[in-house]
């Protein structure tokens, strides 16, 4: 793998994390459209916190080589044109209708497309459902290039694993499934990634097959945590505490052991209505992936309604109540807020004409502001709460004195998280 130039398209939580480590190994040049990002990533630091700044700065390199391994970051695409891997890394998001969002895998085509060469391979890493890389993302690559599918170039599917904030699970130490367009692309594909992936790969049959693994993978999650959500309203009308429950059935040694709680994020609240929407294009009706998805959607709202609750049961009045949220991110001591569900919350208790306010020391407040018209406080030590809603489980949230929280006000705790002591809450899902 010699001649082996790397590009990757897209330098996000995915992105930026792979092009490191093929970095080390191989001339690599890092596109993005986005050029306060790349301005970002070039002074040396990333925001999203995937990888450290030491890390980050030992491959950066300041021009263009077609030589020796590192990293070039850029937004000018023509600074693609030498590479003859191309791996794609742009998000995969669903509209306000949960309907598949493809434009940035075709925009992210496209400029592949207008730079592919002979015998070059596209790798696609983006999340989306069986047959969206040979249907979608192949037509506009031929349309682009001039070239022909399988003939002048290939293409593979190697679907992201990435967890974030998790740094236990980083990207060489999650087993990789790789695929190819034909039995030798297959095995190119695969090869390129044992380079770096040292918990090894899965060589799938097909394209269609390895997309087909990543989504259900998320499908399978979000499923398993509609269960227990449902288990854990049947609970609270029975008065029965869900934890305690869980933590008896978890005894025996074949229990799956999943937690109630707010389904969000860029994966397991998105991916499932990708399958979805291909079912239903064959004819078939998906029930049990839908069903699981109302349920999880729905979960922030019915979470709103046991806080207003528990308000009344202690004597608040509940409009123009002063609520406190502790975290707004998608999950915990990770700064990724895209399509968090803790927001629900925050806009159900809102219509219950409580006032919120939200505080989290991961989240950027511009972002939060830009995405969602919510402005952070800095600090909440002065002011007097009826309710406290601990949503994410940052460590810095894990220590606090339930008391301080109650603040002499009598303030209902609720843990979405189940990280505090039972008997210091009002309730807990």
């Amino acid at each position: 793998m010699n001649n082996t130039r790397i590009a990757i398209i897209g330098l996000g939580y995915v992105g930026l994390p792979l092009a490191v480590e093929f970095a080390k190994k191989f001339p690599v040049v890092g596109f993005d459209i986005n050029q306060e990002r790349v301005d970002e990533l070039n002074s040396g630091t990333d925001s999203t916190l995937e990888v450290d700044d030491d890390n980050l700065q030992s491959v950066l390199v300041s021009k263009k080589h077609n030589e020796g391994a590192g990293l070039f970051l850029t937004t000018n695409p023509d600074a693609l044109i030498a590479c003859n891997y191309y791996i794609v890394t742009v998000p995969t998001p669903t509209d306000k209708n949960h309907r598949p969002v493809l434009t940035p895998l075709v925009k992210a085509s496209e400029t592949v497309g207008k730079v592919l060469g002979k015998d070059d391979i596209v790798i696609y890493e983006s999340t989306v459902y069986p047959g969206a890389t040979e249907d979608d993302c192949v037509p506009v690559l031929e349309k682009e290039s001039g070239l022909i599918y399988n003939k002048d170039f290939f293409v593979g599917y190697s679907p992201e694993r990435i967890n974030p904030g998790d740094k236990e699970h980083t990207v060489t130490k999650i087993k990789k499934v790789t695929s190819g367009s034909t039995p030798e692309i297959g095995e190119k594909v695969d090869a390129l990634y044992r380079e770096v992936i040292v918990a090894g790969t899965h060589l799938a049959t097909s394209i269609k097959v390895a997309e087909a693994a990543k989504v259900i993978e998320n499908s399978q999650r979000d499923i398993n945590i509609a269960f227990v959500n449902e288990l854990a309203k049947i609970f609270s009308n029975l008065g029965i505490d869900t934890k305690e429950v869980l933590e008896a059935a978890g005894t025996k040694w074949n229990f799956l052991p999943f937690s109630p709680g707010l389904v969000g994020g860029h994966c397991i609240g998105v991916d499932p209505y990708y399958l979805a929407q291909k079912a239903q294009e064959t004819g078939y009706n998906p029930e049990i992936i839908l069903a699981g998805r109302r349920m999880n959607d729905g979960m922030g709202a019915w979470v709103a309604t046991q806080i207003v609750k528990k308000m009344i049961q202690k004597g608040h009045a509940v409009k123009s109540s002063k609520v406190l949220v502790l975290g707004i991110t998608f999950k915990e001591n990770c700064p990724d807020i895209r399509n968090t569900k803790a927001i629900d919350v925050i806009n159900e208790l809102k219509t219950y004409g409580c006032d919120v306010d939200v505080y989290d020391p991961w989240a950027n407040k511009e972002e939060v502001d830009h995405e969602y018209g919510l402005e952070l406080v800095n600090s909440y030590s002065e002011n007097k709460y009826d309710a406290v809603v601990l949503a994410v489980a940052h460590n810095e949230f894990k220590e606090l004195d339930i008391a301080t929280l109650r603040n002499g006000n009598g303030a209902v705790i609720y843990d979405i998280k189940g990280i505090w002591n039972k008997e210091l809450v009002d309730g807990r899902l």
